[in-house]
């Protein structure tokens, strides 16, 4: 895999497999673009290299490690010394399992994402929800960290619908779901014949 990527990621291959570094400050690189990469994360979090899934999960982890989404939209692999453009189908991790503590304003839900990422929902990490074009249900994201999501898997949506409250509000009655003292309401529209 490494003799057709450009350096900076060839020099990352090589750390794969190192343990508990810290998250490299990819948000305060600043290198030149350098093109394309045919490196695909699919929707259900398998990511692809030249059209074949990457087995490796260390060498996941790595590339996850130094994924940023830009202002554009696009998602990139950045190193201090290139910017290398890849394909998302949706969000780039996975929310997978979730911790509950607590009841209505003191509950506080940890999810955990498909690469290990901790993530409290609350202020610093607010969940939202879009309608899912197909099926018209609900898909709920948490913000993990810069501009990164993580998409909620459909058992997990369901565990997250069981927690929904209904809340008086001046316009009437929200709908959503408590965590870390904040409300999460989904858009009215969203739940207009949705199912999770």
């Amino acid at each position: 895999m490494a003799s057709t990527m450009p350096e900076g990621l060839r020099a990352l291959i090589g750390r794969a497999d190192s343990r508990d570094r810290p998250p490299p400050p990819v948000e305060k690189w600043d290198p030149p673009f350098c093109g394309d990469l045919d490196i695909r994360i699919a929707r259900d979090g398998t990511w692809f290299y030249l059209g074949s899934p990457i087995g490796r999960e260390a060498l996941v982890k790595l590339f996850a490690s130094v994924l940023r989404k830009d202002a554009d939209g696009r998602h990139y692999l950045v190193t201090p010394v290139e910017k290398i453009g890849i394909t998302v189908e949706d969000a780039p991790l996975l929310a997978v399992e979730m911790a509950v503590e607590g009841k209505l304003e003191t509950q506080v839900l940890t999810v955990r994402t498909n690469l290990g990422d901790l993530v409290a929902i609350g202020p610093e990490h607010p969940l939202r929800f879009e309608k899912e074009p197909d099926s018209g249900g609900l898909k709920p994201y948490v913000h993990v960290r810069g501009r990164l999501e993580a998409l909620f898997t459909r058992a997990l949506m369901y565990q997250l619908a069981d927690l929904m409250e209904e809340r008086e509000a001046p316009t009437g009655v929200d709908m959503g779901v408590w965590s870390k003292g904040r409300f999460f309401e989904v858009d009215p529209d969203l739940l207009a014949g949705a199912e999770p």
